[in-house]
């Protein structure tokens, strides 16, 4: 068997449903370190801050990366070697600015990739997509094919993502920090403002001098972070199931290479050792203490589960071979076309004026994350 063919069980239809990854993690000063989840903005029945929740019988759960943080987290990896020559490197300039596909929030789908001279390529692979046909779409990013896309904005083109990973902590004690700000120099005494405006400003973090940083600033029991008394815990999945949806139209043999290919990318996404650092103040490291209870199986539809022995070296060799294979378009830098871009948000305005009219109806667009 060649190394191309090598993992071509994923791929039959009585192949596994999926691979799925557990990994405990802890941060770096240890098990009970305290570490910064992410805080998200708030919303209806939510004040926002920490994602927290709690079942019945009060065990608490704090997601500490989402499954889009940590796809923008993977997918940047295609940019370097030994895994560039894996993807096209398509790169749009801006400007002075120079943005790698690979770090556009939507991926194919984002407005600097349709508002470049790439509109009509890109727009022709959606459309390719809707009739079964995926391959002129991985010929341009390859890894909106493993991350998901939504061509939300034209076509209505919607691939599903592959992989998925979230960092979550359980048994969660919740912490409060204080702090002030003290300035260097008391700006009433040099006549800057009066003392009565100083008066005013201290204790409102909303005043323009407190703002500006020329009054002391409290800040009390403000997110302190967290500890994770029950542990932290990486769980990552791999949908071969809904690989095995991808077509190159009805030709079979281009078929298998594009789902070769594409699961090449992605065992390699998978595989990769996830990110330390997440923001300032939650560094994690691999649980020395729990590596036993980590696990990496292959799940099959009836539920069996059977150890997978594929390590992230051999997934970088199979995905150099079908990558081969397959033939990866050759990298190239495009220009963005601010005219396009105008002419984009002319036609929302207009669409969006019809419906104000009630000359317009709203298509219905699917919900669903796309980051």
């Amino acid at each position: 068997m060649s190394i191309i063919e090598q993992h071509d069980a994923f791929l039959n239809m009585d192949g596994p449903a999926a691979l799925v990854m557990r990994q405990w993690l802890m941060p770096v000063e240890g098990p009970d370190g305290v570490l910064f989840p992410a805080t998200f903005a708030g919303g209806p029945g939510f004040e926002g801050g920490y994602n927290i929740d709690t079942d019945a019988n009060g065990k608490t759960v704090a997601l500490i990366d989402s499954v889009g943080s940590q796809a923008n987290r993977i997918e940047p990896i295609f940019k370097e070697s030994p895994y560039k020559e894996l993807v096209p490197q398509i790169n749009i300039t801006a400007g002075e600015k120079l943005v790698s596909i690979l770090d556009a929030g939507h991926r194919a789908g984002d407005a600097i990739v349709r508002c470049s001279s790439l509109n009509a390529e890109i727009s022709n692979a959606f459309q390719a997509v809707l009739r079964g046909d995926a391959t002129p779409l991985a010929r341009i990013a390859p890894t909106s094919l493993v991350f998901g896309v939504w061509d939300s904005r034209e076509s209505q083109a919607k691939l599903p993502r592959l992989v998925a990973s979230t960092v979550r902590a359980f048994g969660i004690r919740k912490l409060r920090r204080g702090a002030v700000y003290i300035p260097p120099v008391d700006y009433s005494e040099i006549d800057v403002f009066s003392e009565e405006d100083k008066a005013k400003a201290e204790g409102d973090n909303k005043s323009p001098l407190a703002q500006r940083g020329f009054v002391h600033v409290p800040a009390s029991a403000s997110h302190g972070g967290i500890i994770a008394e029950d542990g932290i815990r990486r769980d990552a999945t791999l949908g071969l199931a809904a690989l095995r949806l991808l077509h190159a139209g009805n030709d079979k043999a281009a078929t298998l290479a594009l789902r070769r290919y594409i699961l090449g990318i992605a065992l390699v996404a998978f595989t990769a050792p996830p990110a330390s650092y997440l923001r300032q103040g939650c560094t994690l490291v691999v649980n020395s203490e729990r590596i036993g209870e980590n696990r990496f199986v292959e799940v099959y539809p009836d539920g069996r589960q059977v150890h997978s022995p594929i390590t992230h070296e051999s997934a970088l060799a199979y995905a150099k071979a079908v990558a081969a294979d397959f033939k990866v378009a050759e990298g190239r830098t495009v220009p963005f076309d601010a005219v396009l871009a105008k002419d984009d948000l002319k036609d929302k305005q207009k669409e969006g004026a019809g419906k104000g009219k009630g000359k317009g109806k709203a298509k219905a667009q699917p919900a669903g994350e796309n980051a």
